[in-house]
């Protein structure tokens, strides 16, 4: 039985500076969840294939709680988007799958170019990828040739191979602040909530593409008073995709990996959280005597009509997922010139990371490095 084919519809970002792509005409696949014996059978399958192909999984904290236990019970890690793309490239297993969004696959692939990349489905997509079409922001770019282009992880390789930087939600706002202190100016993109948040926060010069997360773009601020109200005592946990007027109703801000380190972190037991609900698993997991509550949303752009899930995300399935083991269907694939290009800036992001962890002082790491 074929996946039910849902429309992705959500409120285009507004012009302003820079520029968006469309991608309101998005779609994604739902698959069926499968019955209890089925859940069984098919995660035992994965097991042993995982084993005869000399496989890892390395999954996001977005996609389906199976996927994420899967993961973990065989060796693999869930994680972020950085962290997977490091673990795929540092672990022994000569083939990745890589349950997230096709991104994630990409950059996978670029850091282990040897190694076989495969996903459940390759037409998971993300609506920062699709709103970033690379000759429309190479242009952008090239109105701007004195700043220093920083790009968000949710991009393609092309874009990516654009760019003077790579970050994550986790290092943007160390690498941003290095880069400010070193008197560069910057070019943002494509998220323009997160840009607009790293530049209050640093105080940097920077000009952004106009993208946004169609799931983080529809939390709203007025939903989100209102059930605080309902929860005095409750925390408030926020991924800085969100609105910024959403953003400043938290306790917290922070990339996922930040938000579970809130969650164990904050003396509370309730907290209402305002990110991908595939979250939820991992932080009901982590913390099991507290309450997690999702934060509301005001439109039609994840897969139901008043909660925050990224319809690609659950493109992720276990069916899908044993099919690639099993036939090499959605394989990656990178150009090896282009993922040389690209891999440029996400090593960069990955020295900078380590030597901040070791205790470097954040501007040799970014000193001359700057607009290319």
């Amino acid at each position: 039985m074929s996946s039910p084919v849902i429309d992705v519809d959500y409120e285009q970002p507004a012009a302003k500076a820079g520029a968006v792509c469309d991608t309101r005409h998005a779609w994604a696949r739902v698959p069926a969840e499968p019955s209890p014996d089925e859940r069984i059978a098919l995660k035992e399958r994965i097991r042993r294939l995982l084993r005869e192909r000399n496989a890892v999984m390395v999954s996001h904290f977005y996609v389906h709680p199976d996927l994420q236990d899967l993961a973990e019970e065989t060796g693999g890690i869930v994680s972020d988007s950085l962290e997977m793309a490091r673990f795929g490239r540092d672990h022994a297993a000569q083939t990745l799958v890589v349950s997230g969004v096709r991104f994630m696959g990409e950059t996978s692939k670029i850091l282990s170019p040897e190694k076989r990349v495969l996903m459940p489905d390759l037409d998971a997509n993300c609506s920062l990828d699709l709103g970033c079409p690379v000759e429309q922001f190479s242009a952008f770019c090239d109105q701007h040739p004195d700043r220093t282009v920083v790009v968000y992880a949710n991009t393609s390789a092309a874009v990516k191979a654009r760019a003077d930087w790579l970050v994550t939600s986790s290092c943007a706002l160390d690498v941003v602040n290095a880069l400010h202190a070193a008197g560069q100016k910057i070019l943002w993109g494509p998220d323009r909530h997160l840009g607009d948040y790293i530049q209050r926060q640093t105080g940097a010069d920077m000009i952004s593409w106009n993208g946004a997360c169609i799931v983080h773009d529809e939390f709203k601020a007025l939903e989100l008073e209102l059930l605080m109200k309902e929860h005095p005592k409750a925390k408030v946990l926020v991924h800085p995709e969100s609105p910024s007027d959403v953003i400043a109703l938290a306790d917290a801000v922070g990339s996922t990996s930040a938000i579970l380190n809130a969650a164990q972190r904050m003396d509370a037991s309730e907290f209402i959280v305002a990110t991908d609900s595939g979250m939820l698993h991992k932080l009901r997991t982590l913390n099991p005597g507290k309450v997690f509550i999702e934060a509301p949303t005001a439109g039609n752009g994840g897969t139901c009509k008043s909660c925050a899930h990224c319809p690609w995300m659950a493109m992720n399935g276990l069916v899908e997922l044993a099919n690639a083991l099993e036939t090499g269907a959605g394989e990656i694939h990178v150009d090896p010139a282009l993922g040389l290009r690209a891999r440029v800036p996400i090593d960069r992001m990955l020295a900078f990371t380590a030597g901040l962890k070791n205790g470097q002082a954040p501007g040799s790491l970014v000193a001359g490095i700057g607009a290319a």
